[in-house]
């Protein structure tokens, strides 16, 4: 199939005519110019496919799903939206209720419709528990931790961990070793704890802003972060977990490392009404999740697309930046070296934005 644009990004730039050879959903040319006889032809800048490395649900449901029927609608809800490589992310759980999440996860991240698990939790500071049940955290044990990577069988891609946490460090270079991508997040730490994760393998921090210390002094945890051009920072980018203006402040300081994530819940996709969380009863309303109890935000009800317009819209960035941070990173980071840029020999994940509607496309090539 031959694919024509006016424009895309190609090697993080945006270029003019473009088309590109694809078969068995590989790219397998890239081409300037104009095709005479093209396929197809895109209406817009053909960009990559989204890559979200920390979702729990949509379509009204979550990961955690007893059946595959609702867990392939939270996979197809995304997809929608353009999200074309996308990992399961489970909160805080009893860790045999997560082994059995885990179980019916593992099929579909052999057969590639998800990239991989993310279990955000059971490690994680009470102090800074946001939507998880305090009552489940726990401290990490390297025993159980090899139980569950021996039961998951290389599905699962990465793990939240508050640093500060008795055994933290421990487990992180346990999971860095076995090729586990571990998130430092939900941390009552400071300045001391994130070097010491960082240190012992930690890698990416999970929705900076929320859910840790705020505070930009000399001994707070999100000065480390600020500093350290080790760690990739995710960014929930809907204005309520970061005000929009924070986020363009934040930009501005590492917006090289940063991967915008949707932390999507069960209303993604979907309508305000009652959710819940785990076991939490949560209020969506105006497209806002708080927790019922007390008010807390509860993850979002984002997709990929919507986060990419607010990238260009609110934060004012380029359209190659705002496929750095909704795709190329992502796959760099969680090492899924056939996607998140149109190269030849990717995948051909491929979208279609239209700068005129705002409106993204999944192309079927």
């Amino acid at each position: 199939m031959i694919i024509q644009s006016n424009s895309a990004v190609i090697d993080a730039r945006l270029v003019g005519q473009t088309w590109i050879e694809v078969s068995d959903n590989v790219i397998r040319s890239i081409n300037s110019g104009a095709h005479p006889t093209p396929d197809q032809i895109i209406d817009g800048v053909l960009i990559p496919g989204f890559v979200d490395i920390h979702c729990h649900g949509g379509a009204g449901t979550y990961f955690s799903a007893l059946t595959p029927g609702e867990i392939h609608s939270v996979i197809q809800t995304h997809r929608g939206h353009g999200t074309t490589s996308l990992f399961a992310s489970l909160v805080t759980e009893p860790i045999e209720v997560l082994k059995a999440q885990i179980e019916r996860l593992k099929p579909f991240v052999l057969s590639g419709q998800i990239a991989g698990i993310h279990l955000e939790g059971p490690y994680l500071s009470h102090a800074r528990c946001g939507a998880h049940d305090p009552a489940l955290l726990i401290n990490p044990d390297l025993s159980e931790i090899k139980e569950l990577l021996q039961l998951a069988d290389g599905s699962i891609a990465m793990i939240t961990i508050a640093p500060e946490l008795p055994g933290a460090s421990d487990a992180i270079t346990h999971l860095t070793a076995a090729g586990v991508t571990v998130a430092l997040g939900h941390t009552d730490g400071d300045f001391a704890d994130a070097a010491a994760g960082t240190n012992a393998g930690g890698r990416v921090i999970t929705h900076f802003m929320n859910a840790m210390d705020k505070g930009l002094n000399e001994t707070s945890f999100a000065s480390f972060v600020i500093a350290d051009e080790r760690l990739t920072v995710e960014l929930i980018l809907d204005g309520h977990h970061v005000p929009y203006k924070t986020a363009q402040e934040i930009y501005a300081a590492v917006g090289n490392r940063l991967i915008f994530v949707t932390d999507a819940m069960a209303a993604a996709g979907g309508t305000d009404g009652n959710y819940t969380i785990g076991s939490l009863p949560v209020i969506v309303k105006d497209g806002v999740a708080r927790l019922e109890s007390n008010g807390s935000l509860a993850g979002s009800t984002l997709t990929m697309d919507a986060i990419f317009r607010n990238s260009i819209q609110e934060l004012g960035l380029s359209i190659p930046e705002a496929v750095a941070a909704t795709s190329t990173r992502a796959a760099k980071l969680m090492g899924l070296t056939d996607r998140g840029e149109i190269a030849v020999g990717n995948r051909a994940d491929l979208l279609s934005y239209n700068e005129n509607t705002q409106s993204i496309t999944l192309i079927n090539s």
